[in-house]
């Protein structure tokens, strides 16, 4: 398949594992340049090295999406490395069901704020590509009842409404905005793999919802 990413370039937050790394490892197969992300310098070394092996260029640097000049600071290199900016995805969640003040917090400035950030920051490089597209990750859990009144599916919700209106937005600058929501993804060391051995009757009861 062609999705006409080649000699595009594409910056993933939190893109060494997990949902990220899958979208960054799937663009460079598509011959996308890769701009990487995360908080942990070995995860983001590997993670380089891979996309550079598919014979694409890459960029990565260790990011706090909630530190604005940690976010900007990559951006920009990222840019200048790569000559630009072609496509954005805010990935960065976190994630739980931290249902304290400080969980909400939490989900807002890594969710919301930092999805906002990010966008504000990319947008002047999105609107001289000509082929700009803004793909923010929701959750299946933003437009169904899920782990209750958590602020993760609350935040994960504020992020479509953004996105649509952001759509609307953005039209003119011909930069595309579209929202993806996964259901649970199982990665090693991620959540669900958490949740498999610390909540085994929610993760079994989860896994039985999911037809295939």
């Amino acid at each position: 398949m062609d999705l006409q990413l080649k000699d595009k370039v594409a910056l993933i937050t939190g893109s060494t594992k997990g949902i990220g790394r899958a979208i960054a490892e799937t663009m460079a197969d598509e011959g996308c340049h890769i701009g990487v992300c995360a908080r942990n310098q070995t995860e983001v070394d590997e993670t380089v090295a891979a996309i550079e092996d598919k014979g694409v260029s890459a960029c990565g640097d260790v990011v706090d999406v909630t530190d604005s000049a940690s976010l900007e600071a990559w951006i920009n290199r990222c840019a200048k490395e790569m000559g630009g900016i072609d496509i954005f995805v805010p990935n960065v969640s976190a994630g739980g069901a931290d249902n304290s003040e400080k969980g909400w917090r939490a989900n807002f400035e890594s969710d919301m704020l930092a999805t906002w950030r990010g966008v504000e920051l990319a947008q002047p490089y999105l609107e001289k590509s000509g082929h700009a597209a803004i793909v923010i990750i929701s959750t299946t859990a933003a437009v169904e009842a899920f782990a209750g009144a958590s602020p993760y599916g609350a935040l994960k919700a504020a992020l479509l409404n953004y996105s649509s209106n952001l759509a609307q937005a953005l039209a003119a600058s011909h930069i595309r905005v579209n929202a993806v929501s996964p259901g649970p993804i199982f990665f090693t060391g991620g959540a669900w793999d958490q949740i498999k051995t610390m909540m085994p009757e929610f993760y079994e009861a989860t896994l039985a919802n999911i037809p295939m």
